[in-house]
């Protein structure tokens, strides 16, 4: 069996592939070659991360392909369902990255409640001259202990960003669009354990009228989750966090409501117009902004290409 790893693999993951007599190859093949590769090869597994797409026409031109395989939660940038029909096994590692995107989530809670994305970008530039004037201005932050953190989805990642925000003392909401009650374990270096039961509200008004810190933790949504409505209905000097898809939040209303001072400061790990996001954005002072950075950790690369590894391994078993 051979696996082109398009978009990489981790070394921890290549290594568990190759002791089960799998070959791998690594190399970065464009979109539009990538089907002539597979074939040329005789790849029986392709995997990705967000990079390559796989549609129907790849999916047509590749008749022996086996096994396409995300390193990630996020399917859209595969057709899966078509996939599944042409008789393709289809795999992800939808908890491997959890962690690494909630720790991003507070990454970025952290840097605007107490301005460090301004005072980064200002500091090299002024802080010899207007060190004092600097620290006036950056004197109204905030703790995160005690404030309401509301989280919009329940999957993997929001479960992770609820017991985060517990574990610094946070009143915690979790909007859904179905109710439902969730056990979180919280597990602590001394083996310490402490069981939480957190109840989902699908009450939008509800939800949104005291959450003081909100991070949006959906799958990839055909309109916005977050719109002018929504903003509307918001504690004033809300912060919000969006680590999930482009698109589940307006970029343009929320400019607005950042000017209005109805939003304190966002975030923006994932855009619209990714992998160009507008200028507007880029330059806007109130926005602590990252290159789609969620998974990117060591730790969860390692994770999700041994988890990925073991899947095509268990498949292979069965072909």
């Amino acid at each position: 069996m051979k696996v082109l790893a398009n978009d990489g693999i981790s070394k921890a993951g290549e290594i568990t592939l190759k002791e089960a007599g799998i070959e791998v190859l690594d190399n970065r093949v464009a979109q539009d070659h990538v089907a002539s590769f597979i074939n040329e090869n005789n790849v029986d597994v392709l995997l990705v991360r967000s990079a390559t797409k796989v549609r129907k026409d790849l999916i047509d031109a590749c008749p022996n392909l086996k096994i396409v395989g995300r390193g990630g939660i996020g399917m859209d940038n595969i057709d899966v369902d078509y996939a599944i029909d042409k008789g393709i096994y289809i795999i992800n590692t939808p908890t491997a990255s959890s962690k690494s995107v909630a720790e991003l989530v507070f990454a970025h809670f952290f840097s605007l409640a107490r301005f460090l994305h301004e005072s980064n970008r200002l500091m090299p530039l002024e802080g010899e001259t207007h060190f004092d004037a600097m620290k006036k201005s950056f004197s109204k932050a905030y703790e995160l202990s005690g404030k309401t953190l509301g989280v919009i989805g329940f999957g993997s990642i929001g479960q992770e960003v609820v017991k985060m925000g517990i574990s610094l003392g946070m009143k915690v909401k979790v909007l859904t669009r179905k109710p439902r009650t969730e056990t979180l374990t919280l597990e602590f270096f001394d083996g310490q354990k402490a069981n939480f039961e957190i109840t989902s509200t699908n009450n939008t008004d509800d939800f949104l009228k005291d959450a003081e810190f909100i991070s949006i933790n959906t799958p990839q949504t055909s309109e916005y989750i977050i719109d002018t409505p929504q903003f509307e209905k918001m504690k004033d000097g809300v912060y919000i966090v969006n680590t999930a898809r482009g698109g589940v939040i307006n970029e343009v209303t929320l400019l607005d409501f950042i000017e209005s001072g109805k939003v304190a400061g966002a975030a923006l790990d994932v855009f619209e117009n990714e992998p160009k996001p507008e200028l507007i954005l880029l330059m806007n002072p109130n926005l602590s902004l990252t290159p789609h950075l969620g998974g990117n950790t060591v730790d969860a690369q390692e994770k999700i290409g041994v988890e990925l590894a073991q899947q095509i391994i268990e498949i292979k078993k069965k072909l």
